[in-house]
């Protein structure tokens, strides 16, 4: 039986769970996750765990946050003037707004806090600074 390995196409199910089991993302109720190995199409820990594996194959994926979303960086959290967003913008904490750099570039930041003068911005991925868990099936090769 044919195994995994750079250059193929897979079709692969998965929940993805904190380390405290908290579940933030599953292909269960959908079509099963498709990506070409080597292609940097997922997260490296995620690609490099399907490496070896065989169709029908279960196993549970342990990526820590390094080789995931990466380290939670504190230099990407900023507060900018409340005069910086639209004033009909309704603010809530934990929205994902799009935002440009100063050199032209778009990004989403999570709002983390918002004061009367300020809104304090998080460019980091939600998932940075954790570690993950994937429980993944290979459901095809390609």
């Amino acid at each position: 039986m044919a195994s995994a390995k750079t250059g193929d196409t897979v079709r692969v199910h998965y929940t993805g769970t904190l380390s405290d089991g908290t579940v933030f993302d599953s292909s269960r109720d959908r079509e099963p996750l498709e990506f070409t190995i080597g292609q940097s199409m997922v997260i490296p820990g995620f690609e490099n765990g399907i490496v070896g594996m065989s169709e029908g194959e279960s196993k549970e994926i342990s990526i820590p946050a390094g080789e995931a979303y990466g380290t939670y960086n504190e230099d990407l959290v900023a507060a900018v003037p409340r005069s910086q967003v639209p004033p009909e913008m309704e603010l809530t904490v934990g929205m994902i707004l799009q935002v440009r750099s100063p050199e032209g570039a778009l990004a989403r930041a999570m709002v983390r806090e918002i004061t009367d003068t300020e809104v304090t911005l998080d460019l980091n991925h939600p998932l940075a600074g954790q570690d993950l868990v994937f429980a993944v099936e290979l459901a095809k090769i390609v």
